[in-house]
């Protein structure tokens, strides 16, 4: 009997913590943060197909968000600071990335490979495009870890609000539908289950 190891490995993204040079009010896992820039992606798609007239595949979104960062099962969470330094390690840590995907992806039997290598890294006009709305999900959940963290009374994020916010806004130039977002559903990230439920 044929032993593949692709989603026993993908399982343990909620043994990845992110944001490892911060002090964190509460640990974020690379699982938890695949869920919620899954969810956002399908979000931004939505609202482009709803009030943009798009033909946006919101569902490959989320489910190219769900895995958009499982190379980090292997990698580990580099630090932006590091990954971004300059564009030699830059560049370094996009090959880095990619034979950590190669080896998730050598875990699946030959026939599914395929299928999973296109979620992993589709080569498309529309995978790209779907790329953009993924990449802009992800800095969107960054946002709101900066914003969940500061209403909690943590300044350690303050700095990182200013720069994924301006990151966000150049996004935004191109992408109406993460202003969208951020003007119809940022406002309530932070607030007690109390003041989310309340009507009125």
């Amino acid at each position: 009997m044929a032993d593949y190891h692709f989603f026993a490995t993908v399982s343990r993204m909620k043994y990845i913590y992110r944001w490892a040079l911060m002090r964190n009010s509460r640990n974020e896992n690379l699982s938890e943060h695949s869920l919620e820039v899954a969810m956002i992606a399908h979000a931004l798609c939505t609202i482009g197909n709803v009030r943009y007239r798009k033909h946006l595949n919101a569902e490959k979104a989320a489910l190219m968000a769900i895995y958009h960062d499982a190379s980090e099962i292997i990698t580990g969470d580099l630090p932006t600071p590091v990954k971004y330094y300059n564009r030699e390690i830059k560049v370094a840590y996009k090959e880095v990335e990619r034979i950590a995907e190669n080896q998730l992806l050598d875990e699946l039997p030959d026939d599914l490979r395929p299928v999973y290598e296109e979620i992993f890294r589709g080569e498309t006009g529309e995978d790209k495009l779907l790329h953009a709305y993924v990449k802009a999900a992800d800095k969107l959940s960054a946002l709101i870890k900066c914003v969940e963290e500061e209403r909690a009374g943590n300044t350690e994020f303050k700095t990182a609000y200013i720069s994924t916010k301006e990151s966000i806004e150049k996004l935004a130039e191109d992408l109406p539908e993460v202003k969208d977002f951020t003007e119809d559903f940022l406002a309530a990230y932070g607030n007690t289950l109390d003041e989310l439920l309340r009507k009125g």
